[in-house]
């Protein structure tokens, strides 16, 4: 019993002022106190281990998390170090990538300013010889034929000119295929841009192989205007289908890779390689929804793509060419760039007959 109420319970026994009866009750309350405080330090006691095993478990928890915190933040950092590799060795792929359809270009490229240059070499030669001409009918008094040789000049001088910038438009365009996109878009010409990488790839793939020939066929929409695009990335995308396209016509009747179509349909002898490359403004229909588009196609008569590869040409890194002759990014790149253009690319193609790659993008 508490101390305190066994004093109180001592003294009321020994009180003479009380009788046996109410000491008696009085010491059964005194009892029952003495229990309910029992029983109220008992609880109380159970309270503060409780509360002490709490605090324990507490301190571990926030320890805990701590660590957990600490081991998220470890591994966010380490998820941060390779978004930025992985990003940079995007760059770097496309980069590459980008370097090795420069490269295909070059021999097309030189072939193309070599033309001009031609020209320009010519018309100056010719123009030097006049003027030594116009200078010998001057000092013979000949007026009139020193005027006539004059106007031969001025126009063999708009021809250098002509020829003088179309040697600078390949340059420029050389340098616009291989420098870093701004990803600023502007009014390009899509019909003079597709036009170009059909030259320059064509000569290019000529220069590899001298024996290559095939038929090119244009069909540009007069009326689609400049469409406001990245110019070095959709400039990217034409030329890499293009590309392909040629790669595609090149197999001179022999039997291409993953497919059991016989190739060429009429016999090596009677094949002839094409590739055709179209322009087409898409009105959205009349009353209805939707943005006016561009459609640029390029078609070839190659062999066609295989049922069972169809679903992964778009596939980072899937190539069918042989080791060396391609990266596996082209067509995924420029998947890539026309959805991010807001348009669309896909492939309309038959075993045995050819294919044609499609792109649409909105005209803003």
């Amino acid at each position: 019993m508490n101390q305190h109420l066994q004093a109180l319970l001592t003294f009321l026994q020994e009180s003479p002022h009380h009788t046996p009866e109410e000491k008696t009750a009085l010491s059964k309350s005194i009892k029952d106190v003495d229990k309910e405080l029992e029983i109220a330090l008992f609880k109380l006691d159970r309270t503060e281990k409780v509360k002490r095993t709490t605090a324990i478990l507490l301190e571990e928890t926030i320890e805990e998390l701590e660590n957990k915190r600490k081991a998220i933040e470890d591994a966010n950092a380490a998820l941060s170090r390779s978004l930025e590799e992985l990003k940079a060795a995007q760059t770097q792929l496309i980069q590459s990538e980008k370097m090795a359809s420069l490269g295909e270009l070059t021999a097309g490229i030189a072939h193309e300013i070599q033309n001009p240059l031609n020209f320009v070499n010519n018309f100056s030669e010719v123009s030097a010889e006049l003027l030594d001409e116009m200078r010998e009918e001057l000092s013979k008094g000949n007026l009139q034929d020193a005027i006539d040789m004059a106007e031969d000049i001025k126009q063999n001088l708009q021809k250098i000119l002509s020829h003088g910038k179309r040697a600078d438009a390949i340059v420029k365009g050389m340098l616009q295929h291989s420098r870093k996109s701004t990803g600023q878009k502007e009014p390009t010409d899509i019909n003079a841009l597709a036009d170009e990488y059909l030259r320059l790839a064509y000569h290019g793939i000529r220069a590899k192989d001298h024996s290559f020939n095939a038929t090119m066929n244009t069909d540009f929409d007069p009326n689609i205007g400049l469409v406001n695009v990245i110019p070095q990335d959709i400039g990217r995308v034409i030329l890499n289908l293009i590309t392909n396209a040629f790669y595609a016509v090149s197999h001179n009747g022999s039997q291409p890779p993953d497919s059991s179509a016989p190739w060429p349909p009429e016999g090596g002898k009677n094949y002839a390689p094409t590739v055709s490359i179209s322009t087409k403004i898409l009105l959205p229909p009349l009353g209805g929804a939707g943005a006016k588009q561009v459609k640029i196609s390029v078609s070839d008569n190659g062999p066609g793509i295989p049922a069972h590869i169809l679903d992964k040409i778009f596939q980072p890194f899937f190539t069918t060419k042989p080791t060396g002759q391609g990266t596996g990014l082209g067509l995924s790149l420029s998947y890539d760039i026309v959805k991010a253009h807001g348009g669309e690319l896909k492939v309309e193609t038959k075993e045995g007959e050819g294919s044609t790659f499609i792109i649409q993008l909105p005209v803003n």
